[in-house]
């Protein structure tokens, strides 16, 4: 996945959701693809942190660092407005949580280079269990595993460079490694393999002191 930085808005009419949004580049208003998925991105300072790491290790990367809540999947006749509408009500059950970020791990069968998730792990679990229903369920390629990608579409002979060198940015970086999940992004993908964001709803309950 390679989101966008934040382009939509939605609101909500007569129990309807109208959603809003904005793609450029490569003409992706014509693009677009049924393909969507619901993510959370992480605030500064540590996502551009990890922005910047990502485009140390491939530098064509634009993406935007973001935990996944429910991976990218089709909808039903590819319309977007009945699947927001039930992730909005669901999401109101759901407060804000913390992510802490742990250590430089590998997906030995993609050669995905990703940060794992410990404390965060079951909430992000139990959120994509109650999601991924209605509209959104899908049978998805791989087990649900919570993580921050940081490189991904690496040659076999790139990934143990790419981990080091990771491992060694994260040892020395300054900042905390934990965030908040306050806010949820619903997301399009296009021809481009560029994600737009649809929409988003904000966690309204108070984080567990």
């Amino acid at each position: 996945m390679v989101p966008e930085r934040p382009l939509g808005e939605d609101t909500i009419r007569a129990g309807r959701v109208i959603i809003r949004a904005t793609m450029h580049g490569c003409d992706g208003a014509r693009t677009a693809i049924n393909s969507f998925a619901l993510i959370s991105y992480l605030p500064e300072p540590l996502g551009g942190f990890l922005d910047t790491l990502r485009c140390e290790l491939v530098p064509e990367c634009t993406a935007r660092s973001h935990v996944t809540v429910l991976p990218p999947r089709p909808l039903a006749a590819g319309v977007p407005d009945s699947a927001w509408l039930d992730l909005h009500n669901f999401l109101a059950d759901f407060p804000p949580f913390r992510v802490e970020l742990t250590g430089i791990e590998v997906f030995e069968n993609t050669n995905v280079v990703y940060l794992s998730v410990g404390a965060g792990y079951r909430d992000l679990a139990q959120m994509h269990a109650v999601l991924n229903r209605g509209p959104l369920q899908y049978a998805e390629p791989f087990q649900y595993h919570p993580h921050v990608t940081l490189a991904q579409g690496l040659a076999q002979n790139q990934v143990e460079a790419a981990v080091e060198l990771a491992r060694k940015r994260w040892r020395e970086s300054p900042l905390g490694h934990s965030f908040v999940v306050d806010r949820l992004t619903f997301v399009q993908n296009t021809l481009e393999n560029r994600w737009t964001d649809l929409a988003g709803r904000d966690l309204t309950m108070r984080v567990a002191s």
